[in-house]
């Protein structure tokens, strides 16, 4: 039976929502508040991910799953609109006005991935009423770890099912209803404004970064409890801490914000344009002391702070840093929960992380970042995952992947 619909709400409804300054306050339902029918949630998905990070184009496939997250919150600008980064996919809201231009966007983005970057990107809309009538539902909550900066959290079971149709594996019905044309792509570059990628790998301080997806737990977070408190033995088990914040010059894949920046002008000047900003932003950050407005010392503080929290239906996902030992504990802790509460986890280790920032505002504070572990973290965990569901279900090596 499909949920009920919700009420109508004011367009500013994510901007409405109570702010969650802890991740473990995301674990709470009763702080989720029902979307309203009109929104819509947009879901994008890369194809063969896996093959373009075995292929050494990990960052490649951050920035693209990152793309359709800066062309909706620069559409939507000034008002918030709740979303998730997701290693090689993202999921996103956006307020009834903006459905015509996001469609467009979306086919935009979809595009400029394939031109620009040899990646075929999966995209998909839907109203949340549409969902709704397919018999799930979607509940927003706002993670926001510092003033300004905020994340969506969902649950309800809405992002797994729009997953599934946008990957033609859901109701055939569905799947027709969310796609977005080719036709919609003119050709025009998306706003991508603030999208950058100019940190170094983020190098581990007690050993290993460790990325993990928990899917199905009957309660997600006491196992995202349990795993902190193994992990935080060693002290602070944060991906991005200032003390490995480090940024080469020339930034190593500086070409990918060249790109998104150029929007099909002349390719070079806007390359040239990115290295004099960067050099320029490499002497502010070395100087260590204001310069107007920004203050690179309060910058790289809140860089560490302002990261990405990954939680949408019954699928936890995060990255830690932690010591090699105690990646042992978690893993044998993870394990024997899945199978006394039969849910399914992949995990995946990696001396290094990566990161991607989304600017609105350096001097005011206004920017998020979204990390992945290196080497493909989440596209790797989930691959770990689903390998163990088909021998669990006694399927054959050679099984496609579901």
């Amino acid at each position: 039976m499909a949920a009920a619909p919700a009420p109508a709400a004011p367009r500013g409804f994510f901007d409405s929502l109570p702010r969650l300054q802890e991740a473990s306050q995301t674990f709470d339902a009763a702080r989720y508040r029902a979307a309203p029918d009109d929104w819509v949630m947009a879901v994008t998905d890369i194809v063969d991910s896996t093959r373009a990070i075995a292929a050494g184009r990990h960052k490649a496939v951050n920035f693209a799953a990152a793309m359709a997250i800066a062309a909706a919150k620069n559409l939507c600008a000034p008002e918030t609109i709740p979303f998730l980064f997701g290693g090689d996919g993202a999921v996103l809201m956006l307020p009834p006005r903006h459905v015509a231009q996001a469609r467009v966007a979306l086919a935009r983005v979809r595009g400029a991935a394939a031109r620009e970057h040899g990646l075929q990107l999966r995209v998909g809309l839907a109203p949340v009423a549409t969902l709704r009538r397919f018999g799930c539902d979607v509940r927003v909550a706002r993670y926001e770890p510092s003033p300004g900066n905020s994340f969506g959290v969902f649950i309800g079971g809405g992002v797994a099912v729009l997953e599934d149709a946008v990957r033609g594996r859901g109701h055939g019905e569905l799947t027709a209803l969310v796609a977005i044309p080719e036709s919609l792509d003119d050709g025009v570059a998306p706003d991508l404004s603030g999208l950058s990628c100019r940190w170094d790998a983020l190098r581990s301080r007690h050993g290993k970064m460790l990325t993990l997806i928990v899917q199905g737990a009957a309660d997600a977070g006491a196992v995202h409890a349990a795993v902190l408190r193994l992990a935080e033995q060693d002290g602070d088990v944060r991906a991005v801490r200032t003390d490995n914040l480090h940024a080469r010059w020339p930034p190593k894949d500086f070409m990918l914000e060249a790109r998104a920046r150029s929007r099909g002008r002349w390719l070079p000047l806007w390359a040239a344009w990115v290295l004099v900003e960067t050099l320029f932003a490499r002497w502010v950050m070395a100087r260590k002391r204001p310069l107007g407005r920004f203050d690179p010392q309060r910058y790289r503080q809140q860089v560490s702070t302002n990261t990405d929290f990954c939680r949408h239906d019954d699928t936890l996902c995060f990255v830690i840093d932690c010591s090699v030992a105690r990646i042992d504990a978690i893993a044998a802790y993870v394990a024997e929960c899945a199978a006394v509460q039969g849910f399914r986890h992949g995990m995946d280790v990696a001396d290094t992380a990566l990161m991607t920032c989304l600017v609105s505002s350096a001097e005011a504070g206004l920017h998020v970042h979204f990390v992945d572990g290196g080497g493909g973290g989440y596209t790797n965990a989930a691959r770990q995952m689903k390998a163990a569901a088909r021998a669990a279900a006694g399927s054959s090596p050679g099984t496609p992947p579901a």
